[in-house]
């Protein structure tokens, strides 16, 4: 199985992520993590996609695109999900490149519908938790905006070659696991 789990940041993909790489087995690939660690490692790249991280701005194409090539090939014939990947229509033009080159393609594209409002209480919430200072009120909404400009345009891409999903993200974390695990037991 290969997945796309999009939405707006905040909406849960990590969480479901985890369900769905503890019930069907596949390799989670989080660009967040990915990115994160390399920032924490003070690699070059980590240092480079750092400064756009801190504005709430997306990462290069080109940087991004690198680090899923490189997973994807590691992984040969296993399945993954992506989890902030692609986030542009050059993006998600790359990754169909990407698969075509590997002989495979992707099964679904789970999108969690999350309100605005619901995501600036998620992220605020999460970040008094976990003490991520690039989770502020200004930057969060500055994501949303970058979200809305650049990625919600993906939606209309993926539903035309047949693999969107569209999921109801709010509620109980068990009832957007329950949601997206029926969409999943249709694809076998």
């Amino acid at each position: 199985m290969r997945l796309i789990l999009f939405g707006p940041p905040g909406a849960g993909k990590g969480t479901q992520a985890d369900f769905i790489k503890e019930k069907y087995g596949v390799e989670h690939i989080s660009t967040g993590d990915v990115l994160r660690e390399a920032i924490k490692n003070e690699t070059e790249v980590g240092l480079y996609a750092k400064s756009f991280m801190e504005k709430g701005e997306l990462v290069p194409d080109e940087v991004v695109t690198e680090i899923i090539r490189q997973k994807i090939s590691e992984l040969g014939e296993q399945g993954f999900m992506l989890d902030g990947f692609p986030r542009t229509l050059e993006q998600a033009r790359s990754l169909d490149g990407i698969l075509t080159d590997a002989g495979i393609g992707i099964d679904a594209v789970i999108s969690l519908e999350v309100s605005d409002e619901e995501v600036v209480q998620r992220i605020t919430k999460r970040q008094k938790i976990e003490g991520r200072r690039d989770d502020t009120e200004d930057v969060i909404r500055n994501r949303l905006r970058v979200y809305k400009d650049q990625t919600s345009p993906l939606k209309g891409f993926y539903e035309e070659i047949g693999v969107l999903h569209a999921v109801a993200g709010g509620g109980l974390i068990s009832d957007i696991a329950e949601r997206i695990d029926g969409v999943l037991k249709q694809l076998k």
